[in-house]
């Protein structure tokens, strides 16, 4: 782990219109600086960079941070990763904790096998090029299929000789280890003790990371032998987890972002001639089934994925299944067959972008309605083909996360399936249910849930959601002030013998809260008012600078997003009003937004309390029943002070 005093070097260190400038074209802008979004297509610059504050947003999509972050989203960087990259960049040098001797191994091996990988790559890419065997079959292959030099090289394509020995041979002479040659799978060690090529006579597609690390190989034979697998793919390795990693998604993150969509694809060669004709935002699944961590690496980019089909797959109905996963994660999925006889890699050749693009536009459709459209063809009206067709299609839409996409997809099912819909709301509430209580006795075993379990009951007419947005809104602004002027003193408390002791508004907002027996909605909000009144005595603390650089990214993030939003006073002043309000300012300020905060929670209390009183099992409780409406009334009696104090808020015009 890097230490504070590091990071503070980093942040002090790092210009953000510098860091920035390397990747977007700015101009200024007063006293800031603006270009267009590099995370999302626009053509009227959103992305604003204010050197003064140290921080960038976009105020299209919203994204945006301090430097850190601002690496951490275009990199695709862990939040210690970035700070890596910067450091770099300025020159700094890293002091991290020592690791623990285990700690120091795993890592060690870790390090041997991805720099293994790396030569390996080097080595395949040598032979492509460089000797008459790999020009003459393995480039003559890829000429084939019609992939150009410069889509060769940015694959880091390659080719593995036909001699059994021949990179084990060269590797272990520049004095790789046996042992991690094995480990990576690159080679594997015969009865006779010797080792031999795992890849040989086959053309390379490396796997890379996220960040660009070959992780694995893939090779494909050229010779047309049935005994002979067409494919062979690198082991599960310490450093290679198949169900992790996706074909592609260290080219395609970026153009991921900025299209707000990714393409699906089975496999390497749909990938690069995708690639080829100019659609970027692509990645393939090898092969394999989709898996949650396959889903979750897209959803790092977008919630929207197209799967691309080929026009006479067979395979459509088989990988249903695995699309389910995607709707589980409440990714937003579209689906398009490509013509008969065509697959990805095909209709690329025959193809530009645009005319790609604008055929996925045209054929694209929702998952839910192809998969109903699908298996209604099948059911050819045979009434027990179509109960298990029903079944189905209520399984998938069970899995989505979000009620008011269930309530959607459910009447227009029933509308295709010429059902009536209360009949498919059952039929969801009772796989929910079973999926509430199997993720129950899972947590009850000790066992991490697969997702968190979703209510029992699918409600019927449409209840009103509770009044998150509006609490989320309500705390934001607390949030604002505390990390903008937490330390600042707004009055003076004094005690029986006339001392004051000055009141900070952190403090204010703490004590207030706790007066009341009231707490944040958010846990990081409850955190950052905590930290704050823990360090609010220190000698030059300053709330925004000390969460801007804080150890948690999540914590950071927070404190970035909170100090790049616009500040919002709660209709006290006008808006020309000082970004820096004096004391008597703060002091109401903090005064007022805490009033709405207590009066949006005590009204929200005295609905549930009120809905408690008319329950009947609770009134034939008279002991129970007199405690909550004692209750009651003293909530009703509290919001009527606060809504007093309210009443005598002044609004300016």
């Amino acid at each position: 782990m890097i230490d504070q005093a590091t990071i503070d070097r980093i942040l002090n260190a790092a210009q953000i219109v510098d860091v920035v400038s390397e990747y977007v074209t700015l101009r200024r802008a007063g006293v800031n600086y603006k270009g267009l979004c590099p995370f999302h297509n626009e053509k009227t610059p959103s992305f604003v960079v204010s050197p003064a504050k140290g921080l960038c947003k976009c105020f299209s999509c919203g994204k945006g941070g301090n430097v850190v972050h601002f690496i951490m989203e275009h990199e695709q960087l862990s939040y210690y990763d970035a700070l890596r990259f910067l450091a770099k960049k300025y020159h700094i040098e890293i002091h991290e904790r020592e690791l623990t001797d285990e700690e120091k191994q795993a890592q060690s091996l870790r390090e041997s096998l991805f720099i293994v990988n790396h030569h390996a790559a080097e080595f395949f890419q040598n032979a492509l090029h460089d000797t008459p065997e790999g020009v003459a079959v393995g480039m003559e292959y890829f000429r084939q299929r019609g992939f150009r030099d410069d889509i060769i090289r940015k694959f880091q394509l390659g080719y593995s000789p036909a001699a059994r020995g021949a990179f084990a041979k060269e590797a272990l002479q520049k004095g790789y280890k046996k042992e991690y040659l094995v480990k990576t799978g690159l080679c594997y060690e015969g009865n006779d003790g010797q080792l031999h090529d795992r890849f040989w006579g086959r053309v390379i597609f490396p796997v890379h990371t996220l960040s660009g690390k070959v992780v694995a190989f893939g090779g494909r034979v050229l010779k047309t032998d049935a005994k002979t697998a067409k494919y062979v793919n690198s082991p599960e390795s310490e450093i290679y987890h198949k169900s992790n990693e996706l074909y592609g998604i260290y080219l395609a993150k970026q153009a991921i972002m900025k299209q707000d969509c990714c393409f699906l694809v089975e496999g390497y060669t749909d990938v690069i001639s995708m690639h080829q004709s100019g659609i970027e935002n692509v990645v393939a699944s090898s092969g394999t089934s989709l898996t949650t961590g396959q889903i979750q690496l897209i959803h790092r980019f977008t919630n929207n994925i197209t799967v691309l089909y080929d026009g006479d797959s067979a395979g459509i109905k088989a990988s249903l299944r695995g699309i389910d996963m995607l709707l589980k994660e409440g990714m937003n999925i579209k689906v398009v067959l490509l013509p008969d006889g065509d697959d990805p890699d095909s209709f690329a050749r025959k193809h530009n972008s645009e005319e790609y693009q604008a055929y996925i536009k045209e054929h694209q459709i929702d998952f839910i309605r192809f998969k109903t459209n699908l298996l209604l063809q099948e059911a050819d009206n045979d009434p027990i083909r179509k109960a298990a067709l029903i079944s189905d299609i209520v399984q998938s839409i069970s899995v989505i996360p979000e009620a008011i996409k269930r309530s959607v997809y459910t009447k227009e099912c029933s509308q295709l399936m010429q059902i009536n819909e209360n009949i498919l709301v059952d039929e969801i509430n009772k796989l929910k249910k079973k999926q509430a209580e199997k993720e129950n006795h899972k947590a009850n075993a000790g066992e991490a849930p697969g997702e968190q379990a979703a209510p029992a009951e699918e409600p019927r007419p449409a209840a009103t959601a509770p009044p998150a947005e509006e609490l989320n809104a309500q705390e934001k602004l607390i949030m604002q002030l505390i990390i903008r002027h937490g330390e600042k003193v707004i009055c003076q408390l004094a005690d029986d013998q006339g001392n004051e002791t000055p009141i900070t508004v952190a403090e204010y907002i703490a004590n207030d809260l706790s007066r009341n027996e009231m707490a944040f909605h958010s846990p990081q909000h409850q955190t950052i008012l905590d930290e704050v009144c823990q360090h609010i005595h220190e000698s030059n603390f300053h709330a925004k600078r000390y969460f801007l650089s804080h150890p948690s990214p999540e914590i950071s993030k927070l404190a970035a997003d909170l100090s790049s939003d616009p500040y919002q006073l709660s209709k006290l002043y006008l808006k020309d009003q000082p970004d820096t309000p004096d004391e008597e300012q703060l002091y109401e300020e903090t005064v007022h937004l805490m009033i709405d905060f207590k009066s949006f929670l005590i009204k929200d209390k005295l609905k549930h309390t009120l809905q408690m009183l008319q329950d009947p099992l609770l009134q034939k409780d008279e002991r129970r029943f007199m405690e909550v409406m004692k209750q009651y009334k003293e909530l009703n009696s509290l919001q009527s002070e606060l809504a007093k104090h309210q009443g005598d808020r002044v609004i300016l015009p």
